[in-house]
């Protein structure tokens, strides 16, 4: 989970608030966080597209399991790995997990995201399946594909975030750890994920990632805009087969590489860096 960014102004979006709990039109600030949350907590359309992502995994999993050099780990699957185990790799958060909650307790008190109260959060044990997740991964399991979670929650959580797994029946590998968390080792301090792909490329075929944020994939994700954008094509090839990716508007490195990820920037400065990185329509008089 990333610290939330202030992304663009949402005037209209107290209305969506309004009828939350008690709480008064005079008393509710805007957000940015409003709509990105509710849809991705309350629409349809979000869960239509969660199902439709997943399902469309379930459908190549046969075709990866099926050619023996298929790998979705380029970068980290070396030597001859054809005949190791196959395995797929999932992000927890906002794509095995629904967080939402913990976002909705941040609209509703003017928080931010933070260390403390996240892990008071991750701690109650109260986050929900993305829809179609749980059905993926029992496809998968029953296919013999060993899934693991590579998360950026830490190694202190690790504890809660296996029951909360299992809470709601998600395959735990068995006598194999496949909850592969941040600092969970030493070698693991880093919020770039691809020396925990190679640890699990090393004793199996890495079929599948399926992630809602560019790190997920790959470990150049804190480039600028335009480097995110000519990364994101020299692996055009992934896309929808190898690497699945949900949407999630509410958080992510999408939302800092237009200010260069300086978050000591003011809030005046990264706004002004997110507007100008977008192209806008300017009317003809």
């Amino acid at each position: 989970m990333k610290p939330r960014l202030l992304i663009g102004s949402l005037a209209v979006a107290v209305s969506a608030l309004l009828f939350m709990g008690n709480l008064r039109a005079e008393e509710v600030e805007q957000h940015d966080l409003t709509f990105a949350t509710l849809w991705m907590q309350t629409s349809v359309e979000f869960q239509g597209h969660a199902l439709g992502t997943y399902r469309a995994a379930e459908m190549m999993l046969d075709r990866a399991l099926a050619d023996r050099n298929w790998t979705a780990a380029p970068a980290e699957q070396t030597g001859d790995y054809a005949n190791k185990p196959p395995a797929v790799i999932l992000d927890i958060d906002e794509t095995v997990l629904d967080n939402s909650a913990y976002q909705v307790w941040m609209l509703k008190n003017g928080k931010s995201f933070n260390p403390k109260s996240w892990g008071k959060f991750v701690n109650d044990v109260m986050s929900t399946p993305i829809a179609g997740s749980l059905e993926f991964s029992k496809v998968a399991a029953e296919k013999g594909v060993k899934v693991f979670y590579v998360s950026n929650r830490t190694g202190d959580l690790e504890e809660a975030t296996r029951k909360n797994l299992e809470k709601y029946g998600y395959p735990m590998g068995g006598n194999v750890d496949t909850v592969i968390l941040k600092k969970e080792r030493p070698e693991w301090k880093s919020s770039k994920k691809g020396v925990r792909r190679a640890y699990i490329a090393k004793d199996y075929r890495v079929l599948m990632i399926v992630g809602d944020n560019f790190g997920d994939f790959v470990d150049g994700y804190k480039g600028s805009v335009s480097e995110r954008q000519t990364l994101f094509e020299d692996h055009s090839d992934m896309w929808g087969t190898k690497w699945i990716v949900l949407g999630n508007p509410s958080y992510g490195s999408f939302s800092s590489a237009p200010f260069g990820h300086n978050w000591k920037k003011s809030s005046a400065e990264k706004r002004a860096a997110i507007l100008d990185s977008m192209n806008g329509w300017t009317p003809k008089e």
